[in-house]
């Protein structure tokens, strides 16, 4: 998943993104409200990760969720605050957040409510992805099986493109729209380190797991696919 955290507590949004990172998330950090809505209209993300009090002011990320779903935006959005009244949650959900958290949390339980929102927003029943061949991977546990229950051992830059293929498997992507999601677009990378990636996936999962669609770009293969 690649996540957007705003929070202005510079020690608790480092605790956060090391976390995240550590789990094998793709994380951009913003500490104000107004750096938050400049990076979620130009770069995409599977969620948001809100404080409500921010520079702007304390309810600066109620203001920003709200603008964002007037400009049309429908990335989840999970509150994360200690203002955890009854009220100030209704007000979130109101103007448009999926999800509140309060302030302090257990580690474990941002991450499942981040794949759950993640999974709802794609269309997602459950953790467990089914991939072709029969494999499956688990969103929560970010770990693959092949149609054998077997472990399959992927890094995480394989993950991370596995994890964006499978979320949208009727989708296909590009080479600059997978670096931009799974290598955060970092300007070192040249885009033919995608193909690179790919091959691996294809070489660890089956041939048809990724298909290429010539002139587009790739996307997942179909469930019966060998």
């Amino acid at each position: 998943m690649r996540l957007l955290l705003i929070e202005d507590d510079a020690r608790l949004a480092e605790l956060i993104t090391r976390g995240l990172r550590e789990s094998g998330q793709l994380v951009e950090h913003a500490a104000s409200a107004r750096e938050g809505r400049e990076l979620a209209r130009s770069l995409p993300f599977d969620a948001l990760i809100v404080d409500v009090g921010l520079p702007e002011g304390d309810e600066a990320g109620f203001a920003l969720a709200q603008a964002l779903r007037d400009e049309g935006q429908g990335v989840p959005i999970l509150f994360l605050t200690a203002r955890t009244d009854v009220e100030s949650r209704l007000r979130g959900l109101d103007v448009g957040g999926d999800d509140y958290l309060g302030k302090p949390f257990d580690f474990r339980e941002l991450r499942a409510r981040l794949t759950a929102l993640v999974r709802r927003s794609t269309g997602r029943s459950d953790n467990r992805v089914p991939l072709p061949g029969g494999a499956s991977l688990d969103l929560n546990a970010r770990t693959v099986r092949d149609a054998g229950g077997q472990p399959v051992l992927l890094t995480a830059r394989e993950l991370g493109l596995l994890e964006t293929l499978a979320l949208h498997p009727d989708r296909a992507y590009t080479r600059d729209e997978l670096l931009e999601r799974v290598w955060a677009g970092q300007l070192d990378i040249e885009s033919r380190v995608v193909d690179v990636y790919i091959g691996n996936l294809r070489r660890k999962l089956g041939e048809g797991s990724v298909v290429t669609l010539r002139g587009h770009g790739y996307r997942l293969g179909t469930l019966d696919s060998p």
